[in-house]
């Protein structure tokens, strides 16, 4: 293992074997060399927004077996908002001070391509200043199925809607047999990396996700971690690599027993050393816990997401996370924990540091 240590601190880029011994190694070590990178781009800062996540509809063409949101048996309350009610809750959050509106759907056929568009125009019509943050690759696959435009043509039809930056979401796995099992259907690892591509190429940011501790295990995580290091080796357009733990309750998957901190924190230590080139790595406090969040920042770990305000997504599957956090509360709690809370924008310009 030292060679491989010594390849980290040298900054060589490590191997796919390289990276799945990293698991390995103890926790105490992989965070030291994890926290020196962190610190070494960072600091102690802890970055977070103030947003606010309007999730359309619950109504959805696919059946993802870890997802609880959907309307399905689990769920059996669909929703559908109006583009009015979307546009009140964003102006409603700009209010408080929301200075983005994160925008994730289930991919509902009913309402029509334009709908979603139109929810984006409507927003930007009302809040120029917002940065909304819409649509996943996995949105944009369907849209491009529901309209027949292609992948080009919809990514375009974003932009002149007012979509600044995409989130990372639809990810999920990228090993296809993996993929099979928990979301068959949804669009293919070939093709979520190929729209972050043309986004990409756009000019525009994207973040990239991986869900994680369920049915995969630690070289499918390696395999994911590669493919987003190679296509940002490209092209430079990721902001921050999120790592979603998978929450347990009220989905189809048969999975026993939750992840352990440990394995969460490595994964997160991991994730910092072999993502070297995407600036950012989120601890997204829904599926962490806002306790392992902050544990997560020694670790590698440098963002903790925001408000959020309302969350409906994670939430449906048990995480404590449907009514958002109180700023203050924030602040405080990353301050309690011996960090630097910096607020940003939804491109990581630091907005303002609390010291």
């Amino acid at each position: 293992m030292n060679h491989i240590i010594k390849k980290i601190e040298n900054n060589e880029k490590l191997s796919f074997d390289e990276a799945v011994k990293l698991y390995d190694l103890d926790l105490f070590t992989l965070g030291k060399l994890a926290n020196k990178i962190r610190e070494e781009k960072f600091g102690r800062k802890v970055y977070f927004n103030i947003n606010r996540h309007i999730n359309p509809s619950n109504i959805c063409k696919d059946v993802c077996k870890f997802c609880a949101f959907s309307a399905h048996r689990k769920n059996p309350n669909p929703y559908t908002l109006s583009i009015d009610e979307c546009v009140e809750m964003a102006k409603e959050a700009y209010k408080k001070g929301a200075k983005e509106v994160h925008v994730v759907s289930a991919h509902n056929p009913e309402v029509g391509y334009d709908y979603y568009m139109n929810i984006v125009k409507e927003i930007k019509n009302e809040l120029p200043d917002i940065h909304i943050k819409a649509f996943t690759a996995a949105e944009i696959n369907f849209f491009s199925e529901l309209s027949g435009k292609s992948y080009e043509a919809v990514l375009q039809d974003m932009i002149e809607s007012g979509v600044d930056s995409m989130p990372g979401g639809g990810a999920e796995i990228f090993d296809e047999e993996i993929r099979n099992k928990i979301c068959k259907g949804k669009v293919s690892s070939k093709n979520w990396l190929k729209i972050h591509e043309l986004w990409h190429k756009f000019g525009r940011k994207s973040n990239a996700t991986m869900l994680f501790g369920h049915i995969e295990n630690r070289a499918h995580r390696i395999d994911h971690m590669i493919r987003l290091r190679e296509l940002q080796e490209i092209t430079g357009g990721f902001n921050a690599f999120i790592p979603l733990v998978y929450q347990t309750k009220n989905n189809y998957l048969k999975v026993d027993k939750f992840l352990t901190g440990v394995e969460i924190l490595k994964t997160v230590a991991i994730a910092r050393i072999l993502l070297n080139n995407i600036p950012h790595i989120k601890a997204y406090w829904p599926t962490f816990t806002l306790n392992l969040a902050l544990v997560a920042q020694e670790y590698g770990a440098d963002d903790i997401d925001g408000t959020i305000q309302r969350e409906s997504i994670q939430s449906s599957a048990g995480a404590a996370s449907k009514n958002g956090l109180d700023m203050e509360e924030l602040i405080y709690q990353i301050k309690d924990a011996g960090f630097i809370p910096v607020e940003r924008d939804s491109l990581y310009n630091e907005l303002k540091i609390y010291t």
